[in-house]
């Protein structure tokens, strides 16, 4: 009997757990759209490029329920999003502002492509060409070439 009592707490207990703490989605319809769409526009810290919308990791669950509660006190969004940039940095943001510290990662992907053309270039100007081959060499080529 004790034993099928702890059972069914344990289970009741991780029920409860698995559909998140009480109030986790707001019942006022407009004020979850709010958090909905800046969640869309903030990371989340510990995941893959997804945002705060996106993500079902724990952080990113608390997070949502700040941003949740602060909307729900009267703050703007931005305001939220200030609070946010101050706590974590503009790596919290989807789309951080250029900044000084941001412009590497505004300008790095075409950073990138341009090292990457310039190896390019590079390496195919460096390859020896047909017309840089000896007549030795060009026969020697036609010779392998032939069936």
């Amino acid at each position: 009997m004790v034993r099928a009592l702890l059972l069914a707490m344990a289970l009741t207990a991780g029920a409860a757990q698995a559909a998140g703490p009480a109030g986790d989605v707001a019942a006022d319809t407009v004020l979850e759209a709010r958090v909905q769409q800046l969640a869309a526009e903030l990371r989340c810290l510990v995941c893959q490029n997804q945002s705060l919308a996106d993500s079902h990791a724990d952080l990113a669950v608390q997070l949502k329920g700040q941003v949740r509660e602060q909307l729900r006190a009267g703050r703007s969004e931005q305001q939220v999003i200030d609070y946010m940039t101050q706590r974590y940095g503009d790596f919290v943001l989807y789309r951080p502002p250029l900044k000084a510290r941001t412009v590497l990662l505004w300008g790095g992907p075409a950073l990138l492509l341009l090292l990457g053309a310039g190896s390019l270039a590079w390496g195919l100007r460096a390859r020896p060409r047909a017309a840089d081959l000896t007549d030795a060499e060009s026969s020697r080529a036609a010779a392998l070439l032939e069936p």
